[in-house]
């Protein structure tokens, strides 16, 4: 006579057939993309409150108060160019036709919002289109300015792209006028409880395509908050001085010879840093207490390779107080603290950024250079395997890898 399996065994074949059912469901792309990113925040907000972090730290040195410290560059900075004066005096209302909204997928801004500018001339692919090369990773939560340029560059060679920092609301206001939208990216709060005690401020792309100066608004398409968004002149420059009031532009190639006449003197990519250094200067005089007027002057430093300045205007843009995230969209500290050595700040500010976006492939490539210069290859190594997976299309990763195989 056989003997019946314990009811114990009954359960736990069910639960193991269950799993195995659940996780065969959970690779269904339409599924996958549907949960992906919700047990990414579930597991943020649980490590989150395990180990919870605080304000982005100060600098591990004494620094003087920002109005005793005005950076000098290494050579005088030329006078701050402005764009051409447009032969025309500007209509006070454009409205460009915008493309048809697109609603961001998870971490997918960037992409979306770049298949919204293609769109508008007549491109036929969608956000998933430009993220499957530059960010196949769902949970990686930033696309940099740069890598949005590169797409367009190896894929859609029909049109000319380029992107500069240092623009300005007549700037954008010139361009509209000659029928070129403006991508910018900016600073932007979204109030949901991600991290513990957290300041809900994020990086965040826009297609500006319109103004009104009657209002005295611009007009956007915003991947998260719908579109033709409106937001005042000042409002607007606030939130875009976070990132150094950078911007991309994709046009057509007769276009250039107006986008060139446009920009003046910022056509040149190294010129238009070399102005921005000037205008960060001059607003850190009027600004001294503005963080984000320290950091911006920091990145044109790092830009110029004045990685000495750069690191004390880094060092006064934290001690007067920095958002959470900063560093998971931009990296200048990391290339500021490497070159002057000054590594127990690099070391710190690493660690910080992993704590807020573990998976960020620009700084685990920065711990990997941490241990570079502590001697350790194996360790390096293991941190650039790791951003490879964070993501594997990323053109740094690849650059980092042949930088050291050569």
């Amino acid at each position: 006579m056989s003997r019946r399996p314990h009811p114990v065994l009954y359960i736990l074949a069910a639960v193991l057939g269950l799993t195995l059912v659940a996780v065969l469901v959970y690779q269904i792309p339409a599924v996958k993309s549907r949960l992906e990113w919700r047990l990414d925040l579930a597991q943020v907000f649980v490590r989150s409150r395990l180990n919870p972090v605080g304000e982005l730290p100060p600098p591990q040195i004494a620094v003087s108060s920002p109005e005793a410290q005005l950076l000098p560059s290494h050579t005088p900075p030329p006078p701050t160019a402005t764009p051409q004066a447009s032969p025309t005096p500007l209509p006070a209302l454009v409205v460009l036709q915008p493309p048809a909204h697109i609603t961001q997928g998870p971490n997918n801004c960037g992409p979306a919002t770049l298949a919204m500018y293609l769109r508008f001339y007549g491109w036929g692919g969608d956000q998933y289109t430009v993220s499957e090369q530059i960010k196949p990773v769902a949970a990686d939560r930033n696309v940099n300015v740069d890598e949005l340029d590169y797409y367009v560059r190896m894929n859609v060679g029909w049109l000319n792209t380029l992107f500069r920092v240092n623009g300005s609301l007549e700037l954008i206001k010139q361009l509209l006028a000659a029928g070129i939208p403006v991508m910018v990216e900016k600073g932007h709060i979204i109030e949901i409880d991600y991290l513990f005690n957290d300041d809900y401020w994020n990086g965040h792309y826009a297609l500006v395509t319109g103004y009104d100066d009657a209002a005295g608004e611009f007009i956007f398409q915003d991947s998260y908050n719908g579109p033709d968004q409106r937001m005042g002149y000042a409002e607007f420059d606030m939130w875009w001085q976070h990132f150094n009031r950078v911007y991309n532009l994709v046009f057509r190639p007769e276009q250039a010879a107006a986008v060139e006449a446009i920009l003046g003197d910022d056509w040149d990519a190294r010129v238009n840093r070399e102005n921005a250094l000037a205008a960060s200067q001059l607003e850190v005089e009027r600004q001294p207490e503005n963080a984000y007027a320290w950091f911006n002057l920091g990145m044109n430093q790092v830009y110029l390779a004045d990685y000495g300045n750069a690191a004390v205007a880094f060092d006064q843009a934290r001690v007067i107080g920095l958002p959470m995230r900063m560093l998971r969209y931009q990296f200048g500290p990391f290339w500021a603290y490497y070159h002057t050595n000054r590594l127990d700040d690099l070391e710190q500010l690493v660690d910080y950024a992993l704590v807020i976006t573990p998976n960020s492939e620009d700084v685990l490539l920065w711990r990997g250079w941490f241990y570079q210069k502590q001697g350790d290859r194996n360790a390096m190594l293991e941190q650039f395997y790791l951003a490879r997976a964070a993501n594997p299309n990323s053109i740094y990763v690849e650059q980092a890898f042949s930088s050291i195989d050569q």
